[in-house]
């Protein structure tokens, strides 16, 4: 798979997650793929940290408003009925559990929903953002990410080793290889890419891993 499919998968699959009339902030990145790919008949308000309710699609080209833009500095549109507001009320919605799904992507996630996002000691980063809050403020967590990192190496581990960006928050993982769980120590595989088996995701995942007994294919983006 070439990295632009692995980010498709994960992200089709990760919009089978959301419901109608759900709450939704997308990370910088993969995450905001998912827009893309939100089921017909479900509608969603997409939330954005630095303060705005119900973004719409990337303006066309030579339409940006360089005052609307999301929280990685994208140009966006405000569907009728959004709204705009200041951070202290953007971060009160998020601490205040008003976002029902954020999704966002990770370094490390481990079995027991630990999640390091945000930085590698040793190397420039921008800053941790609103992950924080959201990780621990949101009704639902789920992370997409590619199952490994570019040089092979598990990035869902026993245990993170990078510095945290929240504790136990992370509810579900999405790779392009499958979907997990988290279960109290141990990651439950409920989906799996049709053309990988159990035993060859588990040799590239470092978490203890279990099949679910209902375990079924991902479907595929056509």
């Amino acid at each position: 798979m070439t990295d632009e499919q692995k980010r498709i998968i994960i992200a089709q699959r990760i919009a089978q997650e959301l419901s109608d009339g759900d709450v939704v902030n997308l990370g910088i990145g993969l995450p905001t793929m998912v827009a893309s790919y939100i089921p017909p008949g479900i509608e969603v308000i997409f939330q954005s940290e630095n303060g705005f309710l119900g973004l719409g699609p990337a303006p066309a080209p030579g339409d940006e408003d360089p005052d609307v833009v999301n929280a990685g500095g994208q140009p966006v549109t405000i569907l009728p009925g959004g709204a705009c507001f200041d951070s202290a009320l953007s971060f009160a919605i998020i601490r205040g559990g008003h976002v029902d799904v954020t999704v966002l992507g990770a370094l490390e996630v481990d079995a027991w929903g630990n999640l390091a996002s945000w930085m590698i000691p040793g190397k420039m980063v921008p800053g941790m953002g609103g992950a924080m809050d959201l990780v621990v403020g949101a009704r639902k967590v789920i992370v997409g990410t590619s199952h490994t990192t570019k040089d092979g190496k598990p990035k869902l581990l026993r245990q993170c080793r990078l510095p945290l960006t929240a504790a136990r928050e992370v509810d579900l993982v999405v790779t392009e290889l499958g979907v997990f769980k988290v279960d109290h120590g141990s990651l439950v595989l409920l989906e799996k890419h049709p053309d990988y088996t159990v035993d060859q995701i588990r040799v590239v995942t470092e978490a203890p891993m279990e099949a679910a007994p209902e375990l079924k294919d991902m479907v595929l983006p056509v």
